[in-house]
């Protein structure tokens, strides 16, 4: 009796699909590394800007004022603490909800605090914050 041996097929790997893949996998990597760089070049100069220029505003708005020393100041009331400032500013949203509230900031002022104070301005319902800033002097 004689038995038939079945051949063996070689493997083959299919190229196509394989230089598909790599392809996507080396846009995907030169995309992030390019994301990467460019985060860590930033620098960061908040009171002075070149293109400042004048809002065009109808009402006058309320300023929230922060001293070198973190003192709060909305208008010319001065706020213990940046708890009473967003109940302030709560309160004055809804006394007049179209008063338009800007900030201005001292160039000292720590970034922790300045993230604490837009996080109580966040949770009064304050969507569209204007900063104060100084024309940068071209000497």
């Amino acid at each position: 009796m004689r038995f038939y041996v079945k051949r063996r097929k070689t493997p083959q790997i299919i190229i196509v699909s394989l230089i598909d893949i790599f392809a996507i996998l080396l846009i995907f990597f030169i995309v992030t590394t390019t994301f990467k760089t460019a985060q860590s070049q930033l620098s960061i100069n908040l009171p002075e800007a070149k293109t400042a220029n004048q809002g065009s505003s109808s009402q006058e708005p309320l300023v929230l004022a922060i001293t070198p020393d973190e003192k709060l100041y909305l208008g010319d009331k001065q706020l213990a603490s940046v708890t009473e400032l967003a109940s302030q500013l709560k309160e004055h949203q809804e006394k007049s909800p179209n008063q338009p509230v800007a900030m201005s900031a001292s160039k000292e002022v720590s970034f922790g605090f300045l993230v604490q104070v837009l996080d109580a301005l966040k949770q009064a319902g304050i969507k569209n914050l204007p900063a104060f800033t100084q024309p940068k002097d071209t000497k």
